[in-house]
């Protein structure tokens, strides 16, 4: 019994089948049918018949082989495997004349449909909890939307009222949007005038200043010290304070200027457009400073610049620009590119201006000294 017997002969295609099987799953164990047998506490002969399908094993022989072939390969069967073999051992129980097989059909086929007939309860106990659950929330649900009804139509009862009494709804939001913009565009104004007014107010407090310096150099120098000459250079004349040239087109400003500079230990040269300024440049090469203002006819400050700074004797005397048309970086940039220093918009702050060319003048007394 230590050995397999060999397939009995006059075996059915379903009995073969099976039999060859669990011959192969047997084979898997790499045991004798007697070492086999005596594990599973099974007669060795009745084990040898079934794997030679002389006889057709219970169903839980089938699966013992199963879970023993299982545990010794490491692996589990797959479900595809499992049905596969219950599908050969139905086949050849159904095919077998033996009243004992038959006997064993019906065992199996009454476990099958007590198997089924135990999960269907258990199925319909499941769903007969969850029919109850949504009956009971479909209750809630149409308690919920009868007042959600009742509500809506009070609400449209109200709206009704409301349009009856307020027919023009259409002109109230066309007037309601009219007046919308209307704040959009008031605030965008009361934004520019705020911008506006601070402007203006920083440029009377520029001139201001302005005139506080004015009256300052006209109260230390006398009644005449700010009366023009006509000769582009200043009354004074010593020759040993450094030359400011002072180039604008309109009297105003050059008499501004002249004044917030006038306390300053330098001689004044006030001259009305660029070429004036230039023949002033040819009449003398020591200037420490040229202010001089952007917008002029015939030349402007730049086009002057350019020609100052062709000229060998000139092209290293610093220049200020002042202009009106603001210090952006396009205007400023253009300055700085036509040879300028510094960039001043107007009005300027006296102060600022006397400060900046006190720098220059000072830096042109320390260069003579130290020739």
């Amino acid at each position: 019994m230590g050995e397999l017997r060999p397939l009995a002969l006059h075996l059915n295609y379903q009995s073969r089948a099976l039999a060859e099987a669990m011959r192969e799953l047997f084979d898997g164990l790499e045991v004798s049918v007697r070492r086999y047998a005596a594990r599973r506490r099974r007669d060795p002969g009745t084990l040898s018949r079934y794997l030679s399908g002389t006889r057709i094993p219970p169903w839980e022989v089938v699966m013992d082989l199963l879970t023993d072939l299982a545990e010794h390969r490491g692996t589990a069967a797959t479900p595809e495997a499992i049905e596969l073999v219950r599908e050969l051992h139905n086949a050849a129980v159904q095919t077998s004349a033996s009243p004992k097989h038959a006997v064993e059909l019906l065992e199996l086929q009454l476990a099958d449909a007590d198997r089924v007939a135990r999960r269907s309860t258990a199925h319909g106990d499941v769903l007969g909890e969850a029919l109850l659950d949504r009956k009971y929330r479909i209750a809630d649900l149409e308690v919920r939307l009868n007042q959600l009804e009742a509500e809506w139509s009070a609400e449209r009862a109200r709206a009704d009222a409301l349009a009856a009494a307020s027919p023009d709804r259409d002109g109230l939001l066309y007037e309601r949007d009219a007046l919308q913009q209307e704040v959009f565009r008031l605030s965008a104004e009361l934004t520019d005038t705020r911008r506006r007014r601070a402007q203006a107010e920083e440029r009377c407090e520029l001139l201001e200043r302005q005139l506080e310096t004015i009256e300052a150099a006209q109260q230390s120098a006398g009644p005449h010290a700010l009366t023009p000459i006509p000769d582009p250079v200043t009354a004074s004349s010593a020759r040993i304070m450094p030359r400011v040239l002072i180039v604008d087109d309109q009297p105003d400003n050059l008499l501004a200027m002249t004044a917030v500079l006038a306390t300053l230990d330098q001689e004044l040269v006030a001259v009305s457009s660029g070429r004036e300024a230039l023949k002033a440049l040819l009449d003398h090469d020591d200037f420490a400073v040229i202010i001089m203002d952007v917008q002029m006819p015939e030349m402007d400050g730049y086009e002057t610049a350019a020609h100052i700074k062709r000229r060998s004797r000139t092209r290293d005397v610093p220049i200020i620009f002042l202009t009106a048309m603001g210090v952006d970086a396009e205007h400023s940039a253009r300055g700085y590119a036509a040879g300028a220093v510094d960039y001043i918009g107007k009005p300027f702050d006296p102060w600022a201006l006397r400060a900046k060319v006190a720098v220059f003048t000072g830096i042109f007394l320390e260069r003579r000294n130290a020739r």
